[in-house]
Order: structure tokens, then sequence, then C-alpha cells
């Protein structure tokens, strides 16, 4: 029989990976990225503070302190996420924010938290190389990735890394309903700053509030908690296998329903990086 977590954990990548793809659905549509962000996580929030209403936890200070910086990668993470998408395509956006665990891996260095190593060094490599690959930044008169879509989607795997350094420590402090509800929170409190508001509300009255709540219940709300559930009964090793399944669910929805489509340099620059990225956290776990 299958294991119900990897079951659960493969639910939440595929939630991810057409959050993806509806994000870009509302962009082409006409909405900022930021809205669509906003959206996103502000749904996500309503849909976290139900379950920490049915689980409710303990908060102390050192919880708090992480979930912020936490929640602080959220925003980047979905922001920088649907620019990239934006200026590229669904397919290059998800497979540069999985760039991620390299980001890890570097901060670790500098903080003398993770020891280098060759293998590490080699693993590095082979993603700058995808990397290279899947924008062919070496093509000058290649249109497929703007040098913004480019920075968006690393920048979108940096604040992804940054969220997994608050949550791995909030987590020693407390249970994740709790630094879910206390991170979306600082991720709305946040966007209101930076969102335009008037057309945020606009989005009420239009036909599309449909698809912005669906966009937060898959892409924030559900996914996040099928995802910690999931984790609570299969390893991080398992776990971290089974996530890459969001990237392929996203260049499916970009493929099949957004006439999406990668050449053949790109598709191995994207293979890649997921094999590279899948070998590397096998080996840390």
């Amino acid at each position: 029989m299958l294991n119900k977590g990897l079951l659960l954990v493969a639910l939440s990548a595929i939630l991810w990976g057409i959050s993806g793809g509806l994000g870009s659905f509302l962009m082409e549509k006409g909405w900022d990225p930021l809205v669509v962000s906003f959206y996103r996580g502000t749904v996500g929030l309503i849909c976290l503070l139900i379950w920490f209403a049915f689980r409710p936890v303990r908060l102390n200070k050192r919880l708090c302190l992480w979930a912020v910086v936490a929640g602080i990668g959220i925003v980047g993470n979905f922001v920088f996420y649907f620019v990239s998408i934006s200026e590229s395509s669904v397919a290059v956006a998800a497979a540069l924010m999985y760039t991620a665990p390299i980001f890890v891996l570097l901060i670790s260095f500098i903080f003398h938290l993770e020891k280098p190593s060759l293998f590490k060094f080699i693993a590095i490599a082979f993603v700058m190389v995808g990397v290279v690959l899947l924008t062919e930044v070496y093509n000058v008169g290649s249109d497929q990735v703007t040098t913004i879509g480019l920075l968006a989607g690393l920048g979108a795997g940096l604040s992804y890394a940054l969220f997994i350094f608050g949550f791995k420590y909030a987590s020693k402090h407390g249970e994740p309903q709790g630094i879910l509800a206390i991170a979306f929170l600082t991720f709305t409190f946040i966007m209101l700053f930076f969102t335009d508001l008037n057309e945020a509300v606009s989005v009420i009255y239009s036909p599309d509030w449909f698809w912005m709540i669906l966009l937060g219940i898959f892409g924030a709300g559900l996914s996040f908690f099928l995802y910690v559930v999931g984790l609570e009964e299969t390893s991080p090793t398992s776990a971290s296998v089974i996530a890459m399944v969001e990237p392929v669910t996203a260049s499916s929805f970009g493929f099949f329903l957004l006439s999406e489509t990668l050449n053949v340099v790109q598709l191995c620059g994207m293979a890649i990086i997921l094999i590279t990225v899948t070998v590397l956290s096998v080996k840390k776990s």
C-alpha cells in the first residue's frame, strides 16, 4: 500500500503546481502579479486560521520571531514567482524557484551551519548550468525569458530558502499551525503596503473572484495543510523527492492549458535542475 504521507505531500505539490498555472491565467486576464499574490496569501491565511482555531496551540516569542522570518520569505516567494511567470512561463518560473536548496546550501556555508564538500560544489555547478540552459541567457536574440523573469525566478528561490530557514527554526519552539498562522499574518500585513488596494477590491466585483479564491485555497491554505500533515507520516527524503511533482504539474498546466512550450535545450536545463536538487536533498537527508 502507498504511504498516506507520501500521497498527501504529492497532492500538496500538485496543488502548488496548479496554483502557478492559475496565477498565469489570471495575469493573462490583466491582473497585477502583486494582486494575484495578495489573494493567494490572504485567502490562504483564512484557511490556516480555521485550522488554528480547531487546533489552537500556545505561541511564544521565539516561535513568533522565526515565523515572521518565514512570512517575509513567503512574501518574496509568492511575488517573485508570479512576476517571473509574467516575464517568462510557468515552467521556467517553477524550475527557477526550485533552486531554493542551492541557496539554503550557500547560506549555510556563509554562516558556518554546514561544511562545504566537493559533492555540494558540483551540485551547485550543475544547477548553474541548468539555469543557463533553461533561460538561454547565452542566446542574445532569445525572447523566451527576460532578465526580470530570470532574476525574479531566482528571487523566488532565495525567498523560498528564507521560508525554509524560518519554518525550520520556528518548528523547534511550537506547532506548524501556529507558525503558519503567524507567517501568513505577516504576509498579509506586508502586502497591504505594496498591493494596489483599489485593484484588489475590484476583484470582488469581477467575474474572476472565484479563481482568486481557488488560487488561495489551492496555493496556500489546503496545500500547506496537506504538506505539513503529510510530513508527519513520511521522511524528509521522500517528501523532497515527491515535492518535485510541483514543477512537473506547473509545466503540464502551462503546456496543455496555456499553450506554453519549451525547446529541447530548455527541457534539458529543467531536467538538470530538478534531478540535481532531488539528489542533493536525498543526500543531505
